[in-house]
């Protein structure tokens, strides 16, 4: 039987390959990786799938990220050496093409954030690449990503597995939806260069009015928010899709891919992201399904609520299911291809 290695190191690759891992399953062994970053463990566990941890996830420092790449390079290679693995596919994993190169396999390599520098080995090394249709062009060629590697699929990488999550799309005649969830910034990835908890005087503020919950990408970030002695916001870690979109009211996220994947769902979605924003998120402001804000208040919060006239866009759902298949379909031919 045909082995298949996906390196899920980070919480959204579980969202995204969970459904289709478990479609392969029924054909072809599956090999997961992770490391232990934002709440992968427990999403794996809660999707049961078998997993092992590879290696250690660096929080700050370019000497200690890139001391963490090459060691992880070589951890991921000795744990699948004896694993005769057929296929690597991966979600900006930066270390799956190299591993996958000294593995002497082929690699499927996707990513959506044009101001990742770890795309320039990924690319170099990937035996096909799978981007967004809105990630520029002229961008993926200066990170060395060679045209004939290139498959621009539909859409956004959240479509990819929300096109069937019919039970998650906002449904404005809900009123019993009552919460205001606020991500903050991803303070230790390496293309972020903005401001820290810029985001804690507006959280004082809207605690006063409103029932706020903070989504902490760690731990640090989590103590963080505890250390503010804030009297009514809830801090959890670890929440599912479902339990979010259950009682959204507001999503306000710095960037990342749960800002999107509310946004795609028809949310009312703020983005206050410090940086300049990706093409996909300028694609969702352009197309009306989140605004942005850097300097957000509790008068923009009211201002925005009360006009939000948003909702489901099926034609990006459409074109997640077309994504869907495109993508099963480019793992299938690079596992027969000779």
């Amino acid at each position: 039987m045909k082995k298949i290695w996906f390196d899920l190191s980070n919480s959204p690759h579980i969202n995204l390959f969970a459904d289709l891992i478990n479609e392969l399953k029924k054909d072809y062994e599956i090999v997961i990786t992770t490391r232990e970053l934002g709440n992968s463990i427990e999403l794996l566990e809660r999707e049961n799938l078998d997993y092992t941890v590879v290696g250690k996830y660096y929080e700050s420092g370019k000497l200690k990220k890139s001391y963490a790449f090459i060691d992880r390079i070589l951890k991921l290679r000795k744990f699948l050496k004896e694993k005769n693995v057929n296929l690597a596919v991966s979600q900006s994993s930066f270390q799956s093409p190299p591993v996958a190169r000294l593995l002497g396999i082929k690699s499927l390599y996707m990513n959506d954030n044009e101001h990742a520098q770890g795309n320039i080995p990924a690319f170099i090394f990937a035996s096909k690449i799978m981007l967004p249709e809105y990630f520029p062009k002229e961008i993926a060629k200066k990170q060395f990503a060679k045209s004939n590697k290139i498959i621009f699929y539909p859409g956004l990488k959240e479509g990819i597995y929300l096109w069937n999550k019919e039970n998650l799309l906002f449904n404005s005649k809900v009123t019993n939806k009552d919460v205001i969830y606020v991500r903050p910034e991803p303070w230790t990835a390496m293309y972020y260069k903005g401001e820290k908890n810029f985001l804690d005087n507006f959280i004082k503020e809207l605690e006063e009015h409103e029932n706020v919950v903070i989504l902490p990408r760690d731990k640090i970030q989590e103590k963080h928010y505890a250390n503010l002695k804030l009297k009514s916001v809830e801090i959890k870690k670890g929440l599912t899709l479902e339990e979010i979109a259950s009682n959204c009211k507001l999503f306000i996220g710095a960037g990342g891919t749960m800002t999107r994947e509310m946004a795609v769902l028809g949310y009312p979605t703020i983005s206050v992201y410090q940086e300049e924003l990706l093409s996909v998120d300028k694609f969702l402001l352009n197309q009306g399904a989140l605004v942005h804000n850097k300097n957000i208040t509790v008068e923009f919060v009211y201002d925005y609520l009360g006009n939000f006239n948003g909702g489901i866009n099926s034609i990006l759902l459409k074109k997640g299911n077309e994504a869907y298949t495109l993508l099963k379909e480019t793992i299938l031919n690079l596992i027969y291809e000779e």
